[in-house]
Order: C-alpha cells, then structure tokens, then sequence
C-alpha cells in the first residue's frame, strides 16, 4: 500500500525552475507583463496598482542607480514597515549584494549593533529609522555608511538620499544604455540574504542564505499548494521575517499573484474589505482572534439551540441554510478568501477543523530561518488538522534519539538549509552534522509522515531525577481552556527539586460570564483560574503538575511573530 507521501509525489503541480531571485523577476516580468503585482494605496488612500513589469523596472533603476554609489558587492540593511518600496529594495539588494532585512521593532540600539554585526555598508528604510541611525552616528563603526530614505515624502538631503531620487538616477543611466545590473551574474549557493534570529544582539544569529536556499523553497512550497495569478495576498506579519518574505512576498512574485499590504493590526478588517484577498499569512493568535469574531456573529444572529451541543453549529444548521451561512461568513471576509496559512506556534485543531467546515483552507506549517524557512506543510491534497504537514517536496526530516514515545530532535536536510551562521563556525558545527541541520524542536512523525510539534530543547525543563518537561504541552491545555487567554510555563529550581510554575493572563469576558459579574474581584478570578490549573494538572503525573502561578494583568511579552518570549521580562 503507498503511503501519503508516495502518493503526493504523483500529484506535485508543474511548476517553472528558477535559478535565483533575478531569475525568478525576470521570468514573472515577462510572463505576467501587465497583471498587477502589487496593489498599493497613495497619499490620498487611492488604491493603485503596480504591473509586474514596473516591479522589474524599479528593482534594475534601483539596483542600478546603487550600483553607481559602489554598493555591488556589499551588505545592505533594509527595515521599515510592509511596503512596495521594501519589496524593491529587498529585491534590488539581494541581487545587488547581501540585503540584511532588520526588525523594526529592535530598540535603536541593536539595530545599530547589527548594522556593524553585519559590516554595513548603506541601509535603505523608513523615515524614521534613517532618522534614528543617523543620530547615533557615534555608534556606527562605518562612518561612510549610506543613508537612503524610502519614505515616499523624502527628499534628498546632505546625509541622506531620496529612494525616489535614486530611482530616477537609474532610470536616466539605464536610458543611457547602462546594462549594469542587467549583466550582475549571480552564483546561487553563495550568501546574499543575512537574516538575524529573535533576540538581541547578544542572543540572536546571523543565517546566511543563498539565492539557492529560497529559490528551493519557493518551488517546493508552489508544488504543493497552487498560487497563481488568481491569488490575492494581503501581507500582514512583519515582511523581515523570513515566513512573510519568502511566502507571502517572493512566492506571489513567482506565482503571478497580487500582494496589498495591512495598513497596521487595527485596520485588518478595513484591509480586507477593500483588498479582498484570497490569501493570508497569520500567526495562531491573529486566526483565533478572526474565529472568535464570526462565531460571536453566528451566535447573535442563529437561535441558540443550534449551538446546544458538541457538534460545530454548520452541522446542526439544516442543510438548506448551511450554503447562507457560509457565503456570509466569507462576505465578512472580503468575500473571495480561500486559504489561511499559519505557522510560528501552536493552533488549537478544532479551529482548523471549523474553518474547513466554513469552505475557508487552514494550513498549518513548520519552518525556521535558517530552512528558507519552510519545512513542513499542510498541502492542498493531503492535510491533518493536529499536524504541522509532510515534509515539502526535496527536503527530508527524521527524529534524531528519539524516546519511547517517538519524540526527540526534528533535523532537517535538504537545499533550502542555510549555508551558515554569520561568522560563528562554533555555532554552524554544532547546528548542521553530517549535513543534517538540528532544529533544536522536539517532535514525532506519524506513520503518514506527518509532523507533531511538542516543545523546545532549549525550553525543556528537566528535573533533578532527569524527567523531561516541555513546556508546550502543559501551554497547550492552558491555552486551549476559554478562562486562558495566555500561557507561560517555566522551571524554577528549588532545595528539594525543580518545579513548574506558570504566568497566566485570565480570559477576563469569559470570567465576567462565568461569575456574573461586570467586574469579578482578585478573588473570584483566582478561583476560576486554580480550577483550570486543577483540570490541567490532572492530565498529567505529579512531576509534570503546575506547583505555582501568577496571575497577570497585562500581555506576555512577544516577538514580532506573535511568540510569545521565553526571555526578558516574561520570567522576571
């Protein structure tokens, strides 16, 4: 009998090979000439769009007009919010050079830090970060670095160029038949993107990346999942990330499709109206936080007896009303919506489960940085709502010592691996052996081939009598409980042993119903929330019990991926 994988490598769709990210523009350019790529508002909020051929042109007359400044060669830090100019630049740098694409939420500080991390030579970014380095120029070890400001309003100025500036200048060169970036050969395994991971400038990495690497994952990840030039994307997470640049930036390039981007968190539901997008990038909390919404609809529109027992409230609808509801949840959705794509953490099954009863895709993922990022998915032939995918086309994974139970260390193996840690062979030996890449998560494989996330290494709590405790299995029932709205579980050494304690943000409209109460006092809220703890510690044995916790007032730190931190403040 095949199993599933046997039989999704005779369903692959047909896709183009590309060679690198120049490949990869030239080709879309010249296939999909006239259709919109982008799709972006002006200072009026006038809704435009850019065809793929303006995309190329302004990636060679920036590439090019960079070019005269004597950047080929070097490394080019860009940051700043989602934007058509980012794509540019990231484009124009990559092929130019290495981008180095900075997190805009860094204090100035480490921005600065990774600028000479990094060995810098320009950075290209929004107002107010040009506006940031600039004054920290004390700190900055190139004191010749070049400053481009791709702010839409910027004007040249003595220590800062103008994006749209430079875009002329290399109009005019390549009018004057400059072929400079045109002729720019690329090698693909060598290192042009350099991407640092969470943390600060003290704890993250430098992955260096090769044209190769993402170019790999692009083709992998579009054989699996079809993006065409149907495909309306609105990107969302933080484009710098490289979950949002490969797939919801580089992998619409590849496929013909249309990026818009979200004007910020609070106007998701604006954005969507006015882009209606097809398909969406999101962490779990964004998705949960849209599940929540339309059930709340569905109740105050639908009797309450469709809700009365386990079944999802589409199976107790009669069936000539199911087709109603359904068209008015995707209408609340921009109306063309097809598919989710959620990676970064942990997503509650039953969510995924409802939104396939709903008509709406939720594929979950696995990747990290230093994978291009993309590992593992959920695909369009085959899916399991608990598991994180199958491994995508031309990359292996295995469980490395696995337990008795199956659970050890994912590593991976396969083009999109990066080619090393900046810098730091120490760290690159001890990541990547025998060509295997150690992921550093914890994990089993189904008899399908399936992927199970279960925890951290290096979030692993060990005991003094040597039992293992991951903390995301105990986050997991925490979580997944209506009075929780945030979990953290930690270790905390004692005399007599290491224990488990947990930072919990209450759910506090669900124990406002639960109590019936507009404001329950501390409480009231601390005996909802000792018998959630109570119902968790009874899934598992006495080691693995939560001993203490603190109940919180405000959120749990986060990265910009919306994981929420296991450093810093969290576990002060």
């Amino acid at each position: 009998m095949q199993t599933k994988q046997e039989i999704l490598e005779k369903k692959l769709f047909c896709v183009p090979n590309i060679s690198d990210l120049k490949d990869m523009l030239y080709k879309s350019a010249n296939k999909f000439k006239n259709k919109f790529a982008f799709k972006i508002k002006d200072a009026t909020g006038k809704i435009h769009g850019i065809t793929y051929e303006k995309f190329k042109n302004d990636v060679e007359a920036l590439g090019t007009a960079i070019a005269k400044l004597g950047l080929i060669g070097k490394s080019i830090c860009v940051i700043g919010k989602n934007s058509y100019n980012w794509a540019v630049s990231y484009m124009a740098s990559s092929i130019l050079g290495t981008v180095v694409p900075l997190d805009k939420e860094l204090h100035i500080s480490d921005i600065v830090n990774f600028i000479n991390v990094s060995e810098s030579s320009a950075v290209i970014g929004d107002s107010k970060y040009i506006s940031d380095i600039s004054s920290a120029n004390n700190d900055l070890v190139n004191k010749n670095l070049t400053l481009i400001n791709m702010s839409e309003s910027s004007k040249n100025t003595s220590n800062c160029l103008s994006f749209n500036s430079l875009i002329t200048t290399g109009e005019n060169l390549i009018s004057n038949n400059d072929n400079t970036f045109e002729s720019i050969k690329i090698n693909p395994e060598d290192t042009h993107i350099l991407l640092f991971t969470s943390g600060t400038t003290g704890s993250a990495k430098g992955v260096c990346l090769s044209h190769k690497n993402i170019c790999s994952n692009i083709i992998s990840i579009a054989k699996t999942v079809k993006v065409d030039t149907s495909v309306t994307v609105l990107s969302i997470l933080p484009i710098h990330h490289t979950y949002e640049c490969t797939i919801g930036f580089l992998l619409i390039i590849y496929g013909g499709g249309t990026i818009t981007y979200c004007d910020g968190l609070r106007y998701i539901q604006k954005n969507i109206e006015e882009y209606k997008p097809s398909f969406i990038l999101c962490v779990p909390l964004l998705l949960e936080n849209v599940h929540t919404k339309i059930m709340k609809t569905m109740k105050k529109s639908l009797p309450e007896k469709y809700f009365s027992n386990d079944k999802h409230v589409l199976d107790n609808l009669p069936i000539f009303i199911r087709p109603i509801v359904k068209y008015k949840i995707k209408k609340s959705l921009g109306g063309k919506m097809k598919t989710f794509i959620v990676g970064a953490a942990t997503l509650n099954p039953s969510i995924v489960d409802s939104f396939f009863k709903m008509g709406i895709r939720v594929l979950q993922g696995y990747g990290l940085t230093e994978c291009s990022p993309l590992v593992a998915g959920n695909n369009d032939f085959f899916h399991k709502s608990d598991a994180v995918g199958m491994p995508i086309p031309n990359v292996e994974y295995k469980i490395y010592n696995p337990d008795e139970k199956g659970l050890g260390e994912i590593i991976v193996k396969g083009p999109n691996v990066m080619n090393e840690y900046f810098k730091d062979e120490e760290a690159t030996k001890k990541a990547i052996i025998d060509g295997w890449f150690h992921t550093g998560d914890i994990g089993r494989i189904d008899e399908d081939g399936f992927l199970y996330i279960t925890g951290r290494c290096k979030s692993v709590i060990v005991t003094k009598n040597g039992k293992n405790i991951y903390p995301e299995e105990i986050e997991y029932f925490l979580s997944e409980n209506k009075f929780i709205s945030e979990a953290l579980v930690y270790g905390v050494d004692t005399s007599a042993d290491t224990q488990v304690n947990a930072k919990l943000l209450p759910n506090m409209e669900a124990i406002c119903e639960e109590t019936n109460s507009l404001k329950p006092n501390d409480k009231q809220i601390e005996d909802v929330i000792s018998n959630v703890v109570k119902e968790v510690n009874s899934r598992f044995p006495n080691y693995k019990h939560i001993k203490s916790f603190k109940i919180l007032k405000d959120a749990l730190e986060k990265t910009t991926t919306q994981k929420i931190k296991r450093y810093g403040n969290n576990l002060e």
